[in-house]
């Protein structure tokens, strides 16, 4: 069974990270992170649901930004947050 396309993909704009030295706000407050999620509406990078503060996941819910991209090496996979898929 093949899914809709995600509604959500209207959220998707050009963006360019607001750092590329790691999770925002785990840099802010000095926590450690897993991997990375860059926020596909406003550029907002923050830090995986594996990592102890799950920022990106934190942020999509408080801005209403639903769409992420690995922001890791080599990886060009998108998830949507509101409907836990990969878009």
């Amino acid at each position: 069974m093949t899914l809709p396309p995600d509604p959500h993909l209207a959220y998707v704009r050009p963006v360019e990270p607001h750092t590329t030295q790691g999770c925002e706000d785990c840099l802010r407050i000095g926590s450690p992170w897993l991997h990375l999620r860059l926020c596909l509406t406003c550029g907002h990078v923050g830090c995986c649901d594996s990592s102890p503060r799950r920022h990106a996941r934190a942020h999509a819910g408080a801005d209403g930004h639903p769409i992420v991209r690995s922001f890791e090496p080599g990886e060009s996979w998108r998830w949507c947050f509101v409907d836990e898929r990969m878009t």
